[in-house]
């Protein structure tokens, strides 16, 4: 029989307030929380902790704060990368973003979606996870919102304010609500 956090990592529909996905959850913000605080008045700090939260992360991982998720553990950055103020990334399933990636300020990437049925849905008990997978040389604009499931190639810029609802493949500038692509992204 699986645990919840077993179901959780494979995609399964799992019990959110598991007591282990609890005590996890916690210990994530309270790391979250550490780094918030430092704020930028100890880079080298503030890495140690992102390093010790997340999956992986490449050389030139920078965070401003805040920042908020929700394991730390299921996040895989590459190297050279950068978010800006407030973002978010609720990690229940794994996000992987590439190498050379920007995000802007306000940028909200969910990893978790909850069941169609109201019943498992109430009060938050029952959650589903949908990895996201960004590629390289990315740069998603402020305030846009990339939900569960989707993947995006390389070279791809996001419009700022955008809804990412489906997956685009490489070289491509997508924005809107929901996101279209506008135009080719010529290397």
């Amino acid at each position: 029989m699986k645990t919840e956090k077993e179901k959780m990592l494979s995609g399964e529909l799992y019990k959110v307030y598991d007591e282990e996905l609890t005590r996890e959850r916690a210990y994530a913000r309270d790391q979250v929380e550490a780094f918030n605080k430092l704020g930028e008045s100890d880079p080298e700090a503030s890495t140690k902790i992102l390093r010790n939260l997340f999956g992986a992360s490449g050389e030139e991982c920078f965070i401003h704060p805040s920042f908020r998720c929700d394991f730390g553990y299921n996040i895989y950055v590459g190297e050279d990368f950068f978010a800006n103020y407030d973002c978010v990334m609720l990690d229940i399933a794994p996000i992987h973003i590439g190498k050379h990636c920007l995000i802007g300020p306000k940028v909200q990437i969910y990893s978790v979606n909850h069941p169609l049925d109201p019943k498992q849905r109430r009060h938050g008990e029952m959650g589903i996870g949908k990895p996201v997978t960004l590629g390289e040389d990315l740069w998603i604009g402020g305030g846009s919102i990339i939900c569960p499931g989707v993947t995006l190639g390389n070279n791809v810029i996001v419009g700022a304010g955008s809804v990412v609802t489906k997956s685009f493949g490489d070289d491509v500038v997508i924005a809107g609500n929901p996101a279209r692509v506008i135009r080719e992204n010529k290397r």
